[in-house]
């Protein structure tokens, strides 16, 4: 991938813009995504596009140098990105997710600090914060707290400048989140990431060693108290949105770069009469339905993402009600977006014929991504949500995958 023509001068300054720059950043990520996702290098020049692009900052406060836009600005990034290559896509999801999270526990005070550091020093964030393994012990020190554990999954980290760490207090049930430097003494990235999809997210495993940090990088900490917020509890349905929109960019990529193919490279079958792979009404009509069916559930996606945003807007007002409705809504689109992603990355290769299995075609590699993504965390919990909330009004009690 060759950075050369991607020096950006100007950064955007309208929602279109921005993702108008995603988009320019994704045809460059384009240009060898089938290569670089066989070659599973570490993607460090990927991460550099990013930055020189303005995204890593698109969040960020306009008073230091941000792009000063709002969620569903984010996730339409993600999903541009995500287009062309479907781990980058992941990652730049997932460090929206990391750079937010001082606002989503902190005190005014820490996340004004942190997104204006982050904002100023184009800090690419990574996280170790993964719910089904035991918890990372966190202990007090004198001003220090010092986490101590092991992550299977750390997505990102050995790409960032910062990550964010996750552990309880000990002698508690108090959960402590913090965000140390990446080359923190005691923090090691493994090279254990060897997965048949996404395979450009450095998801692999952590050890946490006595990473030390002080109390007062503790968000949402006050005199080593925590103050709760309803607004807390939106971590799920934040990320679970940045899932449905980088599992329906993926869908999209497939989409458009098998049309090209059959454009460029199918043959008409030899028993049906038609000059042209494109002139096969069959080959027609799975085009329109899957591209029907992923403009259905792009604007689902884009209207819960308007829905979510009320809430960011004034976080203080978030009652659990409004929380567990959007939850529901979350999980709706999410289960859309996955049966579609999978439906597309898969269906492609009925219009696109036996050659297009060819390795060098890459065309696998956008089923690959979905198909391993999307078992994050079972689907039919998310039907279910929905389901329980059209039979009974319930409302998801907010967990870590609800």
């Amino acid at each position: 991938m060759s950075t050369a023509t991607t020096r950006w001068t100007t950064a955007p300054t309208t929602a279109q813009d921005w993702i108008a720059r995603a988009a320019e950043a994704a045809a460059v990520l384009a240009t060898d995504a089938a290569a670089r996702d066989k070659a599973g290098a570490t993607p460090y020049a990927e991460v550099q596009l990013l930055k020189d692009a303005g995204l890593v900052t698109l969040l960020g406060p306009t008073e230091h140098g941000g792009g000063g836009q709002d969620w569903p600005t984010a996730y339409r990034a993600v999903r541009g990105i995500a287009k062309a290559d479907g781990s980058i896509g992941q990652l730049l999801g997932y460090h929206y997710l990391w750079f937010w999270a001082a606002r989503l526990v902190g005190t005014r005070e820490q996340w004004e600090h942190v997104e204006a550091e982050a904002t100023r020093q184009n800090w690419f964030f990574g996280g170790a914060v993964n719910p089904r393994d035991h918890d990372v012990t966190v202990t007090e020190d004198g001003d220090d707290l010092v986490f101590t554990g092991a992550k299977t999954f750390s997505t990102g980290s050995k790409v960032s400048d910062v990550t964010v760490l996750e552990g309880v207090l000990a002698g508690t049930e108090n959960h402590v989140f913090a965000i140390v430097p990446s080359d923190s003494p005691g923090l090691t990235f493994h090279d254990d990431w060897d997965n048949i999809g996404q395979r450009l997210t450095e998801s692999g495993s952590v050890t946490i060693d006595g990473v030390r940090t002080p109390w007062t990088n503790a968000a949402g900490y006050v005199d080593k108290v925590f103050r709760p917020r309803v607004y807390n509890t939106l971590n799920v349905p934040t990320i679970q949105l940045v899932f449905v929109n980088f599992y329906l960019g993926i869908a999209g990529g497939a989409l458009e770069t098998a049309a090209t193919y059959t454009r460029t490279k199918s043959r008409s079958w030899l028993h049906g009469g038609h000059p042209r792979a494109t002139d096969e009404p069959y080959v027609i009509d799975v085009y329109g339905d899957l591209t029907a069916k992923l403009w259905a559930a792009e604007a689902l996606a884009d209207a819960v993402a308007l829905e979510g945003q009320t809430l960011h807007d004034d976080p203080d007002a978030v009652t659990p009600e409004a929380r567990g409705a959007f939850e529901v809504r979350v999980a709706a689109v999410k289960a859309r977006a996955t049966e579609v992603a999978l439906e597309i990355t898969n269906g492609i290769f009925e219009v696109t014929g036996a050659r297009a299995t060819a390795a060098s075609e890459g065309l696998d590699r956008f089923w690959r991504n979905v198909r391993t993504h999307t078992l994050h965390d079972p689907v039919a919990y998310k039907r279910r949500e929905v389901g329980r909330w059209v039979l009974d009004g319930e409302l998801p009690q907010p967990t870590w995958y609800s």
